[in-house]
């Protein structure tokens, strides 16, 4: 049965017609796999695959003051960013949790494009009106109920590219960003990624997305790969230790703990979050967000398992999967500081007993070379 509260992608007729099984996910109905979640996840590992990700957020920033504002709202330097060029970054609320985690990218001098989370778009967009002054030079647009989206990410991406767009097309480059304009609209061309491949994602109107992918699969069939669903993104993504929000990453828990220092730049000005991330670095992190590995054999570990460390329950698992590239389960958990280094011994509570695994470090999977 369909919720009909539920929001569908424009391929959502598409993803029903090539046997895609669609489950509810951050508020739409989305597919979860086609053939099978290893099958696709070892397609982008070996070859290639594309991802409607036309549920996730886009809004544009622009105006005089739009490169201020942002450096104000967000944890990354935007000042460091070429026109072309994208960056990942954070919006915090005032107590240094995480609201989001996004990519933004400078379309020009005074323009910059954001990809936000599909279940945090309207969240995203009150938190930057708040935080928007009269004093500021500002305009933002909200472009996410008429943007369409796709990701092709693996090792024949490039191919897939060439035979959509031609030989003479220039492939983005990592953390890149082309605009092309044609009778249909505008259209972001980027190359950022979230499975360790080398990739390319676009958004385009939504009313061409069903042309688009059409050709898209088309090409990636040519060249071996497969439609992707929603369970390979995730074990793809965590494969590399990335963070899933609402998985690993929650408005108590600061990129400080998340291990995402990073993309923090504690020595620009002030920036929402910074105060608390300050005192939070100053009297030691409470937790960190540590990568474990199952030792021998166990089930798999999933979401909110309790994990103890010398017989006491210090917290759970944030996200938890069997990997299809290692052959064994792999997850992430908030642990007390003396449980997180590297080389410790966790247990894992899966149904009632408990399996030995080991804390790693991240990434899990390396692409051999």
């Amino acid at each position: 049965m369909s919720d009909t509260s539920l929001l569908r992608t424009p391929l959502y007729e598409s993803h029903v017609a090539i046997g895609g099984k669609i489950i509810p996910f951050a508020g739409w109905e989305m597919p979860v796999q086609y053939t099978g979640i290893v099958q696709e996840h070892q397609a982008v590992r070996n070859a290639v695959g594309v991802f409607d990700i036309s549920h996730m957020g886009q809004f544009t920033v622009s105006g005089s003051g739009a490169l201020a504002f942002l450096n104000r709202a967000l944890t990354n330097d935007v000042s460091k960013l070429e026109i072309g060029q994208g960056q990942y970054t954070i919006l915090l609320n005032e107590r240094g949790g995480v609201i989001d985690d996004l990519i933004l990218y400078r379309s020009s001098a005074v323009e910059f494009f954001l990809v936000v989370n599909a279940s945090k778009i309207s969240e995203d967009w009150a938190q930057f009106q708040n935080l928007l002054t009269e004093a500021d030079e500002v305009q933002m647009a909200n472009l996410s109920d008429t943007t369409a989206g796709l990701a092709i990410q693996g090792p024949k991406s490039r191919a897939v590219f060439d035979r959509v767009f031609g030989s003479q097309a220039t492939f983005p480059s990592h953390n890149s960003l082309f605009i092309s304009s044609s009778g249909a609209g505008l259209m972001w061309l980027c190359g950022t990624g979230y499975t360790g491949e080398e990739g390319f994602e676009f958004f385009m109107p939504a009313t061409t997305a069903t042309s688009w992918w059409d050709k898209i699969v088309a090409a990636v069939r040519e060249e071996g790969g497969q439609p992707c669903g929603l369970g390979a993104r995730d074990t793809l993504r965590l494969e590399m230790g990335y963070p899933l929000n609402g998985n690993d990453l929650f408005p108590d828990k600061t990129p400080l703990q998340a291990g995402l220092g990073f993309f923090v730049a504690m020595d620009k000005g002030d920036f929402v979050g910074k105060a608390a991330l300050e005192a939070q670095k100053a009297a030691g992190l409470p937790s960190k967000l540590a990568a474990f590995k199952m030792i021998g054999s166990a089930p798999p570990p999933r979401p909110h398992y309790p994990v103890a460390f010398q017989d006491q329950i210090v917290g759970e698992v944030a996200s938890g999967t069997q990997s299809p590239s290692l052959s064994t389960g792999i997850g992430m958990a908030y642990l007390p500081l003396d449980a997180a280094k590297e080389g410790t011994q966790i247990e894992i509570e899966i149904r009632g007993r408990k399996f030995l695994a080991e804390v790693v470090k991240k990434p899990f999977y390396r692409k051999s070379v």
